[in-house]
């Protein structure tokens, strides 16, 4: 992948930084006209993805289209649905000691804005949160991961051919880029990746005061109560840790089933995972690979950890170096030290621990960081209401995994060490923007009366507001 020189990035920097007001200016129905370029670009480039996603870890096409495209198509859509509501101001009420005046809300854009996307969904994760930049009138540098190179190009290509520079563009490179474009005074930066470049990530961002938007990761949990459908969970369980290898920030990353039903789960697991991809996933059309040499030696070092330590290998295990493919796998009997439960895993490894009491999972849920997601899978109305209310989490699904997500009317993101800040819809047209506060003094109103000089008239109106104000 070419890196782009430091002399293109302050360029293209100025140059955004120069026009970022009269981007700013834009109308809904100019806004919108940017949304449909997009969407056209990405519909007749569709194929192009497919191929860029396959070069890149043999992303079967199937899922290139499911959770790639898809959810983009449907994002532009949404959000040009919704424009023009959301851009329209927000009056709030007067309280009675402001009589005579009115006040709103109106959105502004925030300005020159910063995308730092990761690998695991090159083009989604570029291009989804750039949709709400646009609808918030700003400009934008998006900087794709160099860990996709043909995904990234493609991404570059899409842009370069839609926007011009001085309001979109794509800056490529390793991590020296990356640190170029940080040193800059962005006004917002919204990063999506792992929770120790996220603290580099904000620490740069407070040398300019620039707001942030983080979308990170960590152990997301998935409990399954002895309520639960166990044949649907299954399905959805393993849909929801093996789809793209496991590369998902949002996928079960370790499952606490209830110990009455966890010998009939792994059963219907085991069912699953065939169904989906045959005896022997390695040759399957529908599985990836590791994305590179990297990240298949770190998931591998878990495993390798893992089984050093004495856990049961109930499924899959086998690795092979030459493509970064690892089975997919499932492993029980986890000591609390083994990396599998000290990491975010990342990859196709699902790890299964038992609990007795429903407090014992609560519990170990909330011993760790702040998850990005959490999953239930019960029955029980009870038992729902108490997980949700006595745990956190940036999203939950109940009787599924992920698909929070792609609700555009869902705000997605974390919180504490999951992320700072939401995305989609109106929530990414939100984070992009900056609720301006507007006061409005329309005719003489009974604040007058509190100024100098001062008397007991005066004190007396004041005692009644705070009285009854």
């Amino acid at each position: 992948m070419s890196s782009t020189t430091d002399i293109d990035i302050q360029r293209i920097f100025q140059l955004q930084q120069q026009h970022h007001l009269q981007v700013g200016k834009s109308t809904t129905k100019e806004r919108i006209a940017k949304l449909n370029r997009l969407l056209d670009a990405v519909l007749r480039y569709r194929p192009q993805m497919r191929e860029a996603m396959y070069a890149d870890f043999q992303k079967p096409p199937f899922e290139v289209d499911a959770v790639e495209v898809l959810p983009l198509t449907s994002s532009i859509r949404h959000t040009r649905s919704k424009l023009r509501q959301w851009m329209q101001p927000k009056y709030v009420p007067t309280p009675m000691a402001f009589l005579g005046s009115s006040s709103w809300l109106q959105y502004e854009p925030k300005g020159v804005c910063l995308i730092i996307s990761p690998w695991n969904f090159p083009i989604l994760l570029s291009l989804e949160p750039l949709v709400s930049a646009i609808a918030a009138g700003n400009t934008a540098i998006i900087t794709p991961s160099e860990m996709t190179p043909h995904s990234s190009a493609l991404v570059k290509k899409i842009v370069s051919e839609v926007f011009e520079e001085n309001e979109v563009a794509v800056v490529e490179g390793d991590g020296d880029v990356t640190q170029k474009l940080l040193a800059l005074p962005f006004h917002h930066i919204f990063f999506t990746g792992s929770p120790s470049i996220g603290k580099k990530v904000m620490k740069a961002a407070a040398e300019h005061l620039a707001s942030v938007t983080l979308e990170l990761g960590g152990k997301s949990p998935t409990i399954v109560d002895e309520t639960a459908d166990l044949d649907t969970a299954a399905i959805r369980i393993v849909r929801g840790k093996f789809a793209n290898c496991g590369q998902i920030c949002i996928a079960p990353d370790y499952l606490l089933v209830q110990e009455k039903v966890k010998d009939d789960l792994l059963i219907l697991l085991k069912q699953k995972i065939r169904d989906g991809y045959g005896d022997d996933a390695s040759k399957s059309d529908s599985y990836p690979r590791m994305v590179n040499e990297r990240h298949f030696r770190r998931v591998k070092s878990y495993l390798d950890d893992a089984i050093a330590k004495g856990v049961k290998m109930e499924f899959g295990g086998r690795t092979d170096a030459t493509n970064n493919y690892i089975e997919p796998s499932i492993v029980s009997n986890l000591p609390a030290d083994a990396l599998l439960m000290q990491e975010e895993i990342f990859g196709p490894v699902l790890p299964i621990l038992s609990y007795g009491q429903l407090q014992e999972a609560i519990d170990l849920v909330n011993a760790g960081e702040r998850p990005l997601t959490l999953s239930i899978f019960s029955k029980n109305k009870k038992n729902v209401r108490r997980i949700l209310a006595e745990t956190r989490a940036g999203g939950s699904c109940v009787n599924h995994t992920q698909l929070h997500f792609f609700n555009n009317d869902l705000p997605f993101g974390g919180i504490g060490n999951s992320g700072i800040g939401k995305a989609h819809g109106w929530y990414g047209f939100e984070t992009f923007s900056n609720a301006r506060a507007v006061y409005k003094q329309n005719i003489w109103g009974p604040s007058e009366l509190l100024r100098a000089p001062y008397n007991s008239t005066k004190e007396w109106v004041l005692d009644l507001a705070i009285k009854w104000l």
